[in-house]
């Protein structure tokens, strides 16, 4: 199974890249965590954010795999413990799909998107800067993983 976090925003600062890459190298072959950044529409063209949110949202798709269970993060979404999501990580891998974990641009996620996710997870009550957001849910699944396998990254 991957994890596949869709992302909008392709330069973030070396520190978080850096940060996103280390958890990602740790997960082991048979649950991988790949990043498909796409690029955010510019802001400066004038377009509405309806326009923007969607331009995105087709890019997002694109990067999505086919067939995959989709998730989005949205500040709406559940609030989950590192238990919960360990038990959510165990039954999306149960179900045998891939999971593509959907993070918006700085206008947040097209409707498209939303209506049609498989659930809505909140990663915070914050608001976080999206370099956060990617190096935040990358150690998140990772803690969840490490919960699922009795790893002893995560301690009580």
């Amino acid at each position: 199974m991957r994890l596949v976090l869709c992302a909008v925003g392709q330069k973030m600062p070396a520190w978080a890249d850096e940060a996103y890459e280390d958890f990602a190298k740790r997960f082991p072959p048979e649950m991988r965590l790949e990043l498909k950044a796409v690029k955010a529409e510019p802001r400066t063209t004038g377009k509405s954010t309806e326009q923007l949110m969607a331009a995105e949202a087709q890019r997002l798709d694109a990067a999505c795999p086919k067939g995959a269970r989709r998730v989005v993060l949205d500040e709406r979404g559940e609030r989950v413990s590192s238990k919960q999501l360990a038990q959510r990580l165990e039954a999306w891998r149960g179900d045998g799909r891939d999971v593509a974990i959907f993070i918006g641009g700085p206008d947040g996620l097209d409707e498209s998107i939303k209506s049609r996710a498989d659930e809505k997870l909140r990663l915070s009550d914050l608001t976080l800067p999206h370099a956060f957001v990617r190096v935040l849910l990358a150690e998140g699944l990772y803690r969840a993983w490490s919960v699922m396998e009795g790893h002893p990254y995560h301690r009580e």
